[in-house]
C-alpha cells in the first residue's frame, strides 16, 4: 500500500469509528422525543440495552473472525450491517421494533469499535501507529461533543424534508457510512494468510451465555431490584456461562475465541485489568457529569453537551501529544502512570464540589480527567497489540476493547446504584441544614412564591416529607424555574450524592494507578503486524524448501524473555531493538 492509500484507509477507518461512537450519544439525547412519539417511554431503556449487549458481545467475535478470514471482508460486513440497522431504525413504528433494529445496528457496531484499531496494527508499525491512534481518539472526542448537539437539533425539529425530525438521528449515519464503505472497499487490500482453522462456535455461544445476562442485569438491575428473581436468574446464568466459556477456551487452545494463552503475557494481562478499571472510571464519570450539569447547574441537554468540552479538549490534546511522543521516542511506560494519576486528581476535584461551587471548578476537574484519559486508551491498546503474535492481533485488540466495555458497563451500573441509594440519605441531611431550612421557610412565607406555578410541585413535595428521598427517581423538572431558596436543599442533597460517586470513581482509578506502577512495557516492534506475518511465512517457506533439498532439521527458536522498555537502547542511540515475540 502506498502512503496515499494508507491515509485514505485511515480516513475511512476514522469515519467508521465516528459512526459507532456518534450513534450512542445522538440517540441518547433524542431518546425522550423518540419514546414520546412512539408511545413507549417505559420501554426506552431496552433500546439502549439491545444495542449495548449485541455490540459488546460481537466485539471479540469480530476480532477472532478477522484473524481467521481477513480484516477487509469482516469490516465491510460490519459497516453494511450498521447502515442497514440505521435505515431500519428510521422506519420503526414502535419501541419494540426500534429495539430490534438497534440490536441489528449493534451487530455492525461491534466490528466498528475494534476492527479499525486492528487494521491500524496491520498496516503501521507501533511507533507510527501511536501517532495516528491519537487522532482516532480525537475523533471519539469530537463525536462525543457533536452527539448531543446533533441529537438535540434533530429531536427538536418537527419535520425535515418531509420526514419526522428524530428519524434523521438514524438517517444521518448513511452518507458517512457510505463514504467509509467506499474508501475501505477501494483502498484497503491486505493479504490473507490462509491456514487450517476451527471456528470456535461453542466458545462464542458460551460467551453469549455469560455476557448477555450479566449486561442485562447491570442495565436493568436498579429497575428490577438487585435481589429480585430476575436478577438472581441472570447472576446464575452468567456464572454458568463464564465457567463453560473457560472450559471451552482451554480445550480449543490457539483456535479459541479469546485464547487463554494470551493471559500468560504479563503485559497483556496487566493491560486488560487496567483497561477494565479505566473503563469503569471513564464511563462512570461521563454518565454522571451530564446529570450534575443539568440538575445542579440548571443546563439543558445542549448546554451540558457544550459544557463537557474541557474533558473532550483534554482528551484530544493528551492523546495526540502522547502519540507524537511515542512515535518519536518509542517509550510509553510513563503514560499509564501519569494518566491514571491525572484521572484520580480530576475525580478528586469533582468530588469536592458542592451545589453552590462555581462552574469553573467542574470544568477544571473535567479538563484534568480528559488529560489523563487521553494518555491511557491508546497506550493500553498498543501495549496489548505489542505483546501478542501477529496472528492474534485481531483478538488481542478486540479483547482490549471488549473488557474496557465490560468495565464501563459495570461502572455505570455501580455508580447509578450508589447515586440513587445515597441520595435518600443526603437529601435527608440537606433538610437538616439550618441555613437552608431557614431560607426555605422565609421563601414559603412570601405570597409571590406561593402563587408562582413554578414552585407548586416543590410545595407539594414539602407537604409529604417521606417523598423527598425519592424526588429524583422519575424526573428533575420540578426544579426548573423554581425559587432558588426552595431548590437549594434538593440541589445540595443531589450534589453531595454525586460527590460520593466521584469518590468511588477515584478509588477505582487509584487501584489502576497502583497496578500501572508494576506495568511492564516491552520495546515496541519495528515492523507492522502484516510485515511480520509475511516475513514469518517467508521464513517457513524457505525452511521447508531447505529441509526438502538437504534433509536438515531446523531447531526450534527459544523466545527471548520479556524485558522492560527501560532495558532497551534509546531511540536513535543505537541499533533498533529486535522484534520480540512471546510464545
Amino acid at each position: 500500500m502506498t502512503r496515499r492509500e494508507i491515509l485514505l484507509v485511515i480516513l475511512g477507518l476514522m469515519a467508521a469509528m465516528f459512526l459507532s461512537s456518534l450513534s450512542q450519544t445522538v440517540v441518547g439525547t433524542a431518546m425522550r422525543t423518540i419514546a414520546d412519539d412512539l408511545h413507549g417511554l417505559s420501554l426506552q431503556a431496552w433500546v439502549t440495552t439491545a444495542f449495548l449487549i449485541v455490540s459488546t458481545v460481537m466485539t471479540p467475535i469480530y476480532g477472532k473472525l478477522s484473524d481467521l478470514f481477513g480484516r477487509r471482508p469482516l469490516f465491510l460486513i460490519a459497516i453494511v450491517l450498521f447502515l442497514v440497522g440505521s435505515v431500519a431504525s428510521s422506519f420503526a413504528q414502535d419501541m419494540i421494533q426500534l429495539a430490534g433494529f438497534r440490536a441489528l445496528q449493534g451487530l455492525g457496531a461491534g466490528g466498528l469499535m475494534s476492527l479499525p484499531l486492528t487494521i491500524m496494527g496491520d498496516i503501521l508499525a507501533p511507533r507510527e501507529r501511536a501517532k495516528y491512534q491519537g487522532y482516532f481518539l480525537a475523533v471519539f472526542g469530537v463525536s462525543s461533543l457533536l452527539g448531543p448537539l446533533v441529537g438535540g437539533l434533530f429531536a427538536g425539529a418537527d419535520t425535515l424534508l418531509g420526514i419526522e425530525g428524530w428519524r434523521w438521528v438514524f438517517l444521518f449515519n448513511v452518507p458517512i457510512g457510505i463514504a467509509a464503505l467506499f474508501m475501505v472497499f477501494r483502498f484497503l487490500h491486505l493479504p490473507v494468510l490462509h491456514r487450517r482453522v476451527r471456528v470456535d462456535w461453542w466458545g462464542a455461544s458460551a460467551l453469549i451465555l455469560a455476557v448477555v445476562p450479566l449486561l442485562l442485569v447491570a442495565e436493568q438491575g436498579r429497575t428490577w431490584g438487585w435481589g429480585s428473581a430476575g436478577a438472581i436468574a441472570c447472576y446464575v446464568t452468567g456464572v454458568v456461562g463464564v465457567v463453560l466459556f473457560l472450559i471451552v477456551e482451554s480445550r480449543m487452545g490457539d483456535d479459541a475465541l479469546i485464547p487463554l494463552t494470551l493471559f500468560r503475557s504479563h503485559t497483556f494481562s496487566m493491560a486488560t485489568i487496567i483497561g477494565v478499571l479505566v473503563g469503569f472510571g471513564m464511563f462512570a464519570g461521563m454518565m454522571v457529569l451530564p446529570l450534575v450539569l443539568q440538575i445542579v447547574h440548571g443546563m439543558n441537554p445542549t448546554q451540558s453537551g457544550l459544557a463537557t468540552l474541557p474533558m473532550i479538549a483534554g482528551l484530544m490534546i493528551s492523546s495526540i501529544a502522547s502519540g507524537q511522543i511515542i512515535a518519536r521516542t518509542g517509550r510509553y511506560r510513563m503514560f499509564p502512570i501519569l494518566g491514571t494519576a491525572l484521572m484520580a486528581v480530576g475525580y478528586l476535584v469533582l468530588a469536592l464540589q458542592q451545589y453552590d461551587s462555581p462552574l469553573w471548578m467542574l470544568l477544571v476537574g473535567q479538563l484534568i480527567m480528559g488529560l489523563g484519559l487521553g494518555q491511557l486508551m491508546q497506550t493500553l491498546t498498543i501495549a496489548s497489540q505489542n505483546s501478542v503474535q501477529p496472528k492474534d492481533m485481531g483478538v488481542a485488540t478486540a479483547g482490549a476493547t471488549f473488557f474496557r466495555q465490560l468495565g464501563g458497563t459495570l461502572g455505570v451500573a455501580v455508580v447509578f446504584s450508589v447515586l440513587f441509594s445515597r441520595v435518600v440519605d443526603t437529601m435527608a441531611a440537606a433538610f437538616q441544614r439550618t441555613d437552608l431550612v431557614t431560607a426555605m421557610q422565609q421563601a414559603l412565607q412570601d405570597p409571590s412564591v406561593q402563587s408562582d406555578p413554578a414552585n407548586q410541585r416543590i410545595i407539594q413535595l414539602l407537604q409529604d416529607p417521606s417523598r423527598l428521598g425519592d424526588a429524583f427517581e422519575q424526573d428533575s423538572s420540578f426544579l426548573n424555574g423554581a425559587d432558588p431558596r426552595l431548590t437549594a436543599p434538593f440541589l445540595d442533597g443531589f450534589a453531595t450524592a454525586t460527590s460520593t460517586v466521584f469518590f468511588v470513581g477515584m478509588a477505582v482509578v487509584l487501584v489502576a494507578f497502583v497496578l500501572s506502577l508494576f506495568f511492564r512495557t516491552p520495546p515496541l516492534r519495528q515492523r507492522s503486524a502484516m510485515e511480520e506475518a509475511l516475513a514469518e511465512r517467508a521464513e517457513l517457506d524457505q525452511l521447508a524448501a531447505g529441509q526438502t533439498s538437504t534433509g536438515a532439521i531446523a531447531l526450534p527458536v527459544v523466545a527471548a524473555p520479556e524485558h522492560d522498555e527501560a532495558d532497551a537502547p534509546h531511540a536513535g542511540a543505537g541499533p533498533a531493538a529486535p522484534a520480540r515475540r512471546e510464545e
